[in-house]
């Protein structure tokens, strides 16, 4: 089966390096043609013309997020016109669940297949081919399309119907959030209080209050390192996604709101374009004390 993958970014990239070095016949889309010459290497069509992906039997989107997701499909010139009843599309963006469910029912109109494929993991978890993927959409597709979720990841869950894969996705990444807004403020509360910021990063690295997200970004905080992860500026629409949710099903969601209320800080501050980790700033500067390293 010809397979075609649209969009070459952080996490896309070494996705579709991936598919191909796993025997699969890719062809690549990008509206910036810079990461081709290393698909060129390995024998690999590349091209910025979105028609020539149209006629793929299997094709993978990996996009920064809803808007751009609906624009490649439902724009206008988008993909939704050129596709054939039988064509799968799995989407390994990160979107909010309503728009995954939407795009669901407008392709299956023209009896086009769809997956909701979200990935979960850093650039080098993408690189690995050990991405966590949350799939949403009917479970014969699923079937056909483990093969090559294979490829870029070692865990693949069908989580249920469409949107269900997006669902999954923002639940972990809103923990993930929290609990990073949770500790940009309390590292410098404990500094201002002359406890060590070393110190401290490691009692909480071997002791209950610690994560995933504490055992990756505090060492880099105290580093002042801020570009290891996801821009804070593109990572907020999972808080978008999570108040949409709240509003739309009135869901109380308190924690989350508060956390939201963090990441804007961080933004309103500049810091859009640094990681997460980065929103120990905000609370840095208000209280005068710096978790660095001596």
């Amino acid at each position: 089966m010809e397979i075609g993958f649209i969009g070459l970014g952080q996490m896309g990239k070494p996705m579709a390096l991936n598919l191909i070095k796993c025997g699969k016949q890719v062809i690549v889309n990008d509206i910036k043609p810079d990461a081709f010459a290393e698909f060129a290497e390995l024998g690999a069509q590349a091209t910025v013309k979105l028609q020539d992906i149209a006629a793929c039997d299997i094709i993978f989107l990996s996009l920064p997020d809803t808007k751009a997701v609906k624009r490649l499909l439902l724009g206008e010139n988008g993909l939704l016109g050129s596709l054939r009843k039988g064509q799968i599309v799995a989407d390994l963006s990160t979107i909010n669940y309503t728009a995954s469910t939407e795009l669901a029912e407008a392709l299956a109109e023209k009896g086009v297949e769809f997956m909701d494929a979200p990935v979960s993991g850093m650039e080098a978890s993408a690189i690995d081919g050990t991405l966590t993927i949350m799939c949403g959409g009917k479970k014969e597709i699923f079937e056909k399309l483990l093969p090559y979720f294979r490829c870029i990841g070692n865990n693949v869950f069908h989580m249920g119907s469409h949107g269900c894969g997006q669902l999954s996705k923002t639940i972990n990444n809103l923990l993930f959030d929290i609990n990073i807004a949770a500790f940009a403020e309390l590292l410098p509360m404990a500094v201002k209080f002359g406890l060590d910021p070393e110190q401290i990063g490691s009692v909480i690295n071997s002791s209950s209050g610690r994560s995933y997200a504490s055992e990756f970004f505090i060492p880099r905080i105290l580093k002042r390192n801020f570009s290891d992860g996801y821009p804070l500026e593109h990572a907020y629409k999972d808080l978008i996604s999570g108040t949409e949710l709240s509003a739309q099903f009135c869901i109380p969601l308190p924690v989350m709101h508060a956390a939201t209320s963090t990441y804007q800080m961080a933004m309103l501050k500049g810091l859009g374009n640094k990681d997460k980790g980065a929103m120990v700033c905000v609370f840095e500067d208000l209280l005068g004390a710096y978790c660095r390293k001596d």
